[in-house]
């Protein structure tokens, strides 16, 4: 198992819409943790550029991330929501597409990677057999004891234990806004319980943003962990300057809807607070149709109509390169077990 071979155990999560670059997935790698490569919103053809460029940078292994399809929302659950949003910003056609994912799939299978990961389902027995043969594992995230049995029915290598502090987009396999009232696992909570019930590896991810938190979870039984908004900062991610920006204020986050079709936790602002509410379960259909109010966002520098995907944590991201990250990171979580064993426990 590639996780068994760590230096390590810090996997880079694989941010996708901008961060995820081969340059930030190499200089993790490089010092000892595992990148995994978003291809989520590229096509098939970017999705081989990008593994291209990062195999010219790196001999080690490394991974990629898809996003599994889900079905079309019927227009009429998203058209009222598009029409709100008409009368204030400029609006995208609200398409469903499958995200290139046989392509990809047959893409991954033709230039085998060392892991392939997956958010938002499970691929199918069949697929993950295809994958096996060529000599990659399958990681796939969950967010719940249930989702985990399936990917583990489906011969998942590795589950990704996907806490409800995380930043961006929840990995639910299926989203349903009637769950919204069912309290979300925090990451701690979901670890003790999926590995309680499998002896498969687990990743942990959700608001780990320093050595101690990274500790915590290998103690919880983890093998390792997943990080991605500690690394929104550093200078070979590829986040834009509003996000990058506004990751440094003591900003709340939430979950919503409003952005994407689709629950996803990020700095709270004006436009999340005003649609959040009646956003529906339509993604990637919302996702495509607000598109052009976010690149407009962008542009004129407003935080205030942009995702601004972040974890609970997000004050805890250093502005440092990668690589010294994940050293910094590797040495305080070092000193954060040594510190827990020291320290008497009391006999009852």
């Amino acid at each position: 198992m590639i996780i068994d071979d760590l230096t390590v155990p810090i996997v880079l999560a694989p941010m996708a819409g901008g961060p995820s670059t081969p340059e930030l997935t190499v200089a993790v790698t490089a010092a000892g943790g595992f990148g995994l490569l978003a291809a989520g919103y590229l096509s098939a053809a970017d999705t081989a550029a990008r593994i291209a460029a990062t195999r010219a940078a790196t001999d080690s292994p490394f991974g990629v991330n898809l996003f599994v399809p889900g079905p079309a929302a019927p227009a009429a659950e998203f058209a009222g929501y598009l029409a709100e949003l008409a009368r204030e910003y400029p609006v995208g056609d609200a398409k469903y597409d499958t995200d290139d994912w046989d392509a990809k799939l047959d893409l991954l299978v033709a230039e085998p990677v060392a892991v392939a990961s997956f958010t938002f389902g499970c691929p199918t027995a069949a697929e993950i057999d295809r994958l096996r043969a060529v000599g990659t594992e399958s990681w796939v995230t969950v967010t719940s004891p249930a989702e985990a049995r399936i990917a583990l029915e489906r011969g998942a290598d590795v589950l990704i234990a996907q806490g409800s502090e995380a930043g961006g987009h929840r990995a639910t396999f299926v989203d349903r806004p009637a769950d919204d009232d069912t309290d979300p696992l925090s990451v701690l909570a979901l670890l003790q319980l999926l590995t309680a019930a499998t002896d498969r590896p687990v990743v942990a991810t959700g608001g780990i943003s320093t050595g101690a938190g990274i500790a915590a979870a290998l103690a919880a039984g983890a093998a390792a962990v997943q990080l991605g908004t500690v690394f929104l900062r550093c200078p070979e991610a590829g986040t834009n300057p509003v996000h990058r920006a506004a990751l440094t204020a003591d900003t709340p986050t939430m979950l919503t809807r409003a952005f994407t079709g689709r629950r996803a936790r990020g700095l709270r602002n004006r436009f999340m607070v005003e649609h959040s509410a009646t956003a529906p379960a339509a993604y990637p259909e919302i996702h495509y149709a607000t598109a052009p109010l976010r690149a407009a966002a962008r542009s004129a520098g407003n935080p205030d109509n942009v995702n601004l995907w972040a974890g609970q944590t997000h004050t805890l991201a250093p502005e440092l390169p990668a690589g010294e990250l994940v050293r910094t990171l590797a040495a305080e979580t070092k000193t954060a077990l040594n510190a827990a064993l020291s320290r008497r426990i009391q006999v009852c």
